[in-house]
């Protein structure tokens, strides 16, 4: 029975994590597999961990799995504890906001499933599934990151800086990965397109866009570092 991992890093969520938890616990995954929770708590200074603590006790069904860090190391070393901890086939990555959607992990393994893919990333680009209108420079930044990947990728991803990201989990767990901020998702990116006949796929996914009121914590120095992260691990192809 194929079980999919998903790891979720988390700072200072307290007052929606449950929301987002819940939506893990009812989505529903194809016929015959089954779901691992792996939450990381990057140190959060509200309070999250025992939100998450109390989610755990109340729902004892669901097979979560919660870790801490003790100092706050970013959103990419929450990923890296979370990605060696699973034990899954698949490894997805979810943030512990609402701007994702669980019930998309159905259309991102069907390329699994139908043994077309290793990688899917979830594009919010492209079909025709629900987006929030926010920002529209943002939207800009984020396709010329991707453009930029994709030069020295040689991909054609529309959605380079996706949140949804689905690995087989051997895959990723072999990968070296030093990246501790948002610097991740081109690191990640890379490294992956360079692994000898990895088949990586792409679907539309629904997105539902936070303002910075509403807890939204990207800025313009991760976009910054994200150029200079696709120029280390894509154009000088760093090891």
């Amino acid at each position: 029975m194929p079980v999919l991992s998903i790891v979720m890093p988390a700072y200072n969520e307290a007052a929606t994590i449950h929301l987002i938890l819940d939506k893990v616990r009812d989505c529903r995954l194809p016929d015959g597999w089954t779901k691992e929770l792996i939450v990381v708590n990057d140190c959060s200074k509200d309070g999250t961990e025992e939100a998450i603590e109390r989610y755990a006790s109340a729902n004892p069904a669901l097979p979560l799995t919660y870790r801490k860090h003790e100092v706050n190391k970013g959103k990419g070393a929450a990923l890296h504890t979370g990605i060696a901890m699973a034990t899954g086939d698949y490894v997805i990555i979810q943030d512990a906001d609402l701007e994702y959607d669980p019930k998309e992990y159905v259309a991102l393994l069907q390329p699994v499933i139908d043994g077309h893919a290793d990688v899917v990333f979830g594009s919010r680009f492209m079909g025709g599934n629900a987006h929030r209108i926010l920002f529209f420079w943002h939207s800009i930044g984020n396709k010329f990151l991707t453009f930029l990947s994709n030069m020295f990728t040689n991909l054609n991803l529309t959605d380079m800086e996706t949140c949804y990201k689905l690995f087989r989990r051997d895959l990723i767990q072999s990968i070296n990965l030093r990246e501790n901020r948002f610097g991740f998702e081109p690191e990640v990116t890379a490294k992956i397109a360079r692994v000898p006949k990895v088949r990586i796929y792409e679907v539309g996914i629904s997105y539902y866009g936070r303002t910075f009121e509403e807890g939204k914590k990207i800025g313009w120095k991760d976009g910054v570092r994200a150029i200079y992260c696709i120029l280390k691990y894509g154009a000088f192809k760093a090891k």
